[in-house]
This record gives C-alpha cells, sequence and structure tokens, in this order.
C-alpha cells in the first residue's frame, strides 16, 4: 500500500495480492480515522461478497475465483465497540460482463486498486439492533 494525503482526503494504492478489508483496517488504525467515506475501484481475483436477509437475520455468502473489475466500491467507516468498524458494498464485473454486488466480506487485489478515502471529524459508534434488524447500526450520541 502507498498513500498520500492532500487535506482531508487520502488516495491510497493498494498493490497485488493485498485484501481490502484488512489493508483497509490497518490504514485507518495508523492514521487515526474513525469516521470516513470510502470510494475506489480496481481488479481483482477473489472475493467473498454477501446479501444479508432481515426476516432470517443472517447473510449468504458467495466466495469468486476468477478475474474480475472492481467498477465500484462504496462504504464508510465507523466504529463498534471502540475499534475501527467498515462498512463496504462492492460491485464487480465479470469476464461475460456480468455484474455481481452485495455486502464486502473480502477481496484480493489482483493488479491494483485506487481508493479515496475521506477523513471525517468526530466518532460514530455502532449498535447491535437485537431487536428490529440484528444488524451494527449507527449510534449518534
Amino acid at each position: 500500500m502507498e498513500y498520500r494525503s492532500f487535506g482531508d482526503t487520502y488516495i491510497i494504492r493498494l498493490n497485488r495480492g493485498e485484501e481490502i478489508l484488512s489493508a483497509l483496517t490497518e490504514f485507518c488504525r495508523k492514521e487515526q480515522i474513525r469516521l470516513g467515506s470510502v470510494e475506489a475501484l480496481g481488479a481483482a481475483d477473489h472475493a467473498v461478497i454477501g446479501l444479508y436477509d432481515v426476516a432470517a437475520r443472517q447473510y449468504h455468502k458467495h466466495a469468486f475465483d476468477e478475474p474480475m473489475e472492481i467498477t465500484s466500491l462504496l462504504g464508510n467507516i465507523s466504529t463498534k465497540d471502540g475499534e475501527i468498524y467498515l462498512h463496504l458494498h462492492i460491485n464487480l464485473c465479470r469476464e461475460d460482463m456480468s455484474v455481481i454486488g452485495g455486502h464486502l466480506n473480502e477481496c484480493r487485489i489482483s493488479a491494483t486498486c485506487e481508493m479515496f478515502v475521506r477523513r471525517l471529524e468526530g466518532t460514530v459508534e455502532r449498535r447491535l439492533d437485537a431487536e428490529e434488524t440484528g444488524l451494527n447500526l449507527y449510534r449518534f450520541l
């Protein structure tokens, strides 16, 4: 990973073999980013994406091991129990030009990933909404 900051925005390049979630979490720890937004594009050869079924309260995950373009990666940075919490969604274009997408659980870079991270001042903590959704939702204090 290499990066530079410009005001409140970081421009990041992830390299071949890096995993997006682990690299971004480590970056946020190093730069002490506890709230922000993320956008990226690039290329991947392994991804695990999911869809949350609210009624069943479970994720349906699917792994993809093939050449894919990251046509859109969007999300946010917050905290849960004081630790970095990433919430990212991704769209991936396959060789046949079909697009798959969902909640990002894992993604390994095959060539490069160009990412913008915008730091916001403050903290937004998440809490488990055990009653209605089973999701970790923003908790505004």
